[in-house]
């Protein structure tokens, strides 16, 4: 209607001056309902020519939309695992901080997991303390058979030496058995260092290796723990929570609740326009919001970003 009022002065009433003093017509003698339209033609045409194309500039160059929608995102409450709600922190709505407990797990299992790997942690200590000790008394076999060894070659050596000097003083046969039993004193040496060797390698490597397995499994018995208690990953509030003790929870299922993030759906808008209107669209503009909740009220605004390549009416709020 301003576009038509504003064209009408430049058309409309020109060509009427024109007729009323230029002519001498007048309204209600030669100007009347039934002549207006021809005796005011020209102005009426250059006044809906003009309007038509005043009202297109205008809307190509102020695109208008209705789909709109605010930046409202909303994070659900979820476990990272199943399991029984042992406690609640907060009520069906409400404030919370980043990092603030929303509610626990019965996390038994999780303890004991927890506790059993401390235990084989400890069990391994001991055991390093048991090998350490193993190790000693490998090394006492070991001097033990070096000295069963050494009784024995001195034996056999004087054995051979009085056989030499006299053959009939002592008897091959008991040679042989010297020479037998030095044989069995080394094999005793080389058991003994062997099983030394054994013990050594459980101390440097198999018992630190089950030592670490052991650390692993309380780290993860640990993360598995933790994770039976949910917190907010982002300050916001709480709304829709209606857990309470004893309800089980599934990550597959259905949220426990929503966390709405602070500031989430203030501050920014995403609206779809058409093609036409995209064409226009640059950032920086001076843009206007009006919302049915505000009535009478003009949210002043500005464009800050333009994606070509969403159509109109594929958003949707998350």
């Amino acid at each position: 209607m301003l576009e038509l009022l504003l064209c009408s002065l430049l058309t409309i009433f020109p060509d009427y001056l024109y007729r009323r003093f230029a002519q001498g017509k007048r309204i209600g003698k030669e100007i009347t309902l039934f002549s207006v339209w021809f005796e005011l033609r020209w102005g009426i045409i250059a006044c809906l020519m003009l309007t038509i194309g005043l009202i297109t500039v205008i809307f190509y160059n102020h695109p208008s939309t209705t789909n709109a929608t605010a930046f409202f995102r909303t994070v659900p409450i979820l476990p990272e695992t199943n399991g029984r709600v042992a406690e609640v922190y907060v009520g069906f709505t409400g404030e919370v901080k980043q990092g603030a407990p929303i509610f626990r797990l019965d996390s038994a299992a999780q303890e004991a997991a927890a506790e059993a790997a401390r235990r084989k942690i400890a069990e391994t200590d001991a055991a390093l303390v048991v090998a350490r000790t193993d190790v000693l008394a490998a090394e006492g076999k070991i001097q033990e058979a070096r000295s069963a060894y050494q009784q024995a070659v001195d034996e056999l050596a004087t054995k051979q030496e009085i056989y030499r000097r006299n053959p009939g003083a002592v008897a091959v046969r008991d040679i042989e058995k010297l020479e037998v039993a030095v044989q069995g004193r080394q094999g005793t040496i080389d058991a003994a260092t062997a099983a030394r060797q054994t013990v050594e390698a459980q101390i440097s490597t198999l018992l630190p290796a089950q030592k670490a397995s052991a650390q692993a499994a309380l780290a993860q018995a640990e993360v598995d723990l933790a994770k039976t208690v949910v917190r907010a990953g982002v300050g916001g509030r709480v709304e829709q929570f209606t857990l309470r003790v004893g309800d089980i929870v599934n990550p597959f299922m259905r949220p426990a609740g929503v966390l709405i993030p602070e500031g989430a759906g203030r501050g920014r808008l995403q609206a779809g326009f058409g093609q036409i209107e995209a064409q226009v669209m640059k950032v920086g503009m001076v843009a206007e919001a009006t919302c049915a909740s505000k009535p009478w009220t003009v949210i002043p605004m500005v464009v800050t970003g333009v994606q070509d390549f969403i159509a109109a009416g594929q958003i949707r709020s998350g």
